[in-house]
């Protein structure tokens, strides 16, 4: 990958979470979610791809994170059940006390650090706006340093203007690059913004 930051977009089923997954692989996370040492099962969460791929490193980065949006709740239970030092790594209490927005920034403010590697799969599902804008804060503290990579599969146009982002578009059966403006999640969004009452007349209008 070009860059510390770079996002797979898509429709669903295009395949970027299948390659994400088969990179934590590779980098021999968990692949239900989490770091080396994160050991728990998740149904469905292995990876076929990862035998078909190399990944070419420099230098080799062992220390990261794979976070998998739909299996979060398992990534906490895990962590309730054999975590000894406070949560320490994750706001100094167990994720399921906090809310699901809390939780997933409690992972990025505190678990996130140093030199690494960070695979995101739709970290906007728990995020609002405004949070989605402090993440991409979290984003640039880490990139700006040179020592974090973040690949990340996301919906969320927020998250897509991180500044000198690669994109790599997974639709049409092929992965290019693409600019930020021709994504479709910025097109449908700016136009949306702009011409709602319109949009919303023609899509909700009952047939004559």
């Amino acid at each position: 990958m070009e860059g510390n930051v770079t996002f797979f977009v898509g429709e669903n089923g295009s395949g970027k979470s299948t390659l994400l997954e088969a990179i934590a692989d590779k980098c021999e996370f968990n692949t239900a979610g989490g770091g080396r040492n994160n050991f728990y099962d998740v149904y469905a969460s292995e990876s076929v791809l990862s035998k078909y791929i190399r990944l070419s490193w420099l230098p080799k980065i062992t220390n990261g994170f794979f976070m998998r949006a739909e299996s979060f709740y398992s990534f906490a239970t895990h962590l309730d059940e054999v975590d000894s030092t406070g949560f320490r790594d994750y706001g100094g209490r167990s994720l399921h006390e906090q809310s699901h927005g809390e939780s997933f920034l409690s992972l990025f403010l505190h678990r996130f650090k140093g030199k690494a590697i960070y695979l995101l799969d739709e970290p906007e599902a728990a995020l609002s706006p405004s949070r989605q804008l402090t993440f991409l804060r979290i984003i640039h503290d880490l990139a700006s340093k040179g020592n974090a990579q973040f690949i990340i599969a996301t919906h969320s146009p927020i998250l897509l203007g991180y500044p000198n982002a690669n994109i790599l578009s997974f639709d049409d059966d092929q992965i290019s690059k693409i600019e930020y403006e021709r994504t479709e999640h910025y097109q449908i969004t700016s136009y949306f913004l702009q011409h709602r009452e319109k949009l919303l007349s023609e899509l909700l209008r009952e047939d004559e």
